[in-house]
């Protein structure tokens, strides 16, 4: 004969289901049983219910969002060596992290540097960290979102394709160097750098300085209108510092063996117009 606890059990299994509650789902019955034993007071349980829930939730948004980030594997701030990198402060990296200040006000972080300088290691590392602090971030190649960009322009959606990307609190462009001279390219380029100026912000790398944009966009009014809006209210850290990946070939091509393969980084101060 089946009991009436055992009913009441299935009815609460049943109703979390359709509740959409999954992590007071796997943890009711433990704490229930927790709870009797120890004679906790009904707010006591349902706290505790409900701070499961909370967490399981935090937890899997989290994983949501660094599956739809794309961010390359195993690059975090952990894995960075600030002891080799004594002119960037640990401190302002984990500052930039936390987001809550440049994010709010649509600032940006540009990362100059030569190839295998590591400025996507440190880019993707921050990217990472703002997810965990709750923000959403997508981590691409320019020259792969600019494509995305063009073939929406030829759907006549390009700006409902800018608009979706607002769900991001971070685009993080890669390679800005490697867009060709092209007007159909650097023209969806300037039109997602100029929708998201001072409004929604934006991280970008580039090997060349700002001097060489000029073999980016199409010509000089739109080289100086992009470098204006990104530069305003940016934070610039330049790495210009040999590749970690030519010295790690001249070392192992000497039999040194393989070297620490983090970055080194030179770091300017904040920049404001």
């Amino acid at each position: 004969m089946t009991s009436k606890a055992t009913i009441d059990t299935a009815r609460v299994e049943l109703l979390l289901g359709e509740l959409r509650l999954p992590g007071v789902k796997l943890m009711w019955a433990k704490l229930a049983e927790q709870s009797d034993k120890e004679g906790w007071p009904a707010a006591r349980f349902l706290a505790a219910l409900a701070e499961h829930e909370v967490a399981d939730r935090g937890r899997r948004r989290i994983e949501r969002h660094l599956a739809e980030a794309r961010l390359p594997a195993g690059n975090s701030i952990a894995t960075f060596d600030f002891e080799s990198v004594p002119m960037i402060s640990k401190a302002q990296v984990i500052a930039l992290a936390a987001g809550d200040a440049w994010l709010a006000k649509g600032a940006n972080i540009l990362l100059f540097g030569p190839p295998g300088g590591g400025k996507s290691h440190l880019s993707a590392a921050l990217g990472l960290a703002l997810i965990e602090n709750g923000r959403r971030v997508l981590f691409a190649r320019t020259t792969d979102l600019v494509q995305r960009l063009q073939i929406a322009q030829r759907e006549l959606a390009l700006e409902a394709a800018i608009a979706k990307l607002d769900r991001y609190d971070l685009p993080i462009l890669d390679d800005i160097a490697y867009v060709t001279k092209d007007q159909a390219e650097t023209s969806v380029l300037f039109e997602l750098i100029a929708a998201r100026y001072e409004r929604r912000s934006m991280l970008i790398t580039a090997n060349q300085p700002f001097g060489d944009w000029g073999k980016i966009f199409a010509d000089q009014a739109l080289t100086l209108a992009a470098i204006d809006r990104l530069v305003h209210h940016a934070t610039i850290l330049e790495m210009n510092v040999e590749s970690y990946r030519r010295r790690e070939a001249l070392d192992r091509k000497r039999g040194r063996g393989r070297p620490a393969t983090h970055a080194t980084i030179k770091k300017t101060e904040p920049t404001e117009s």
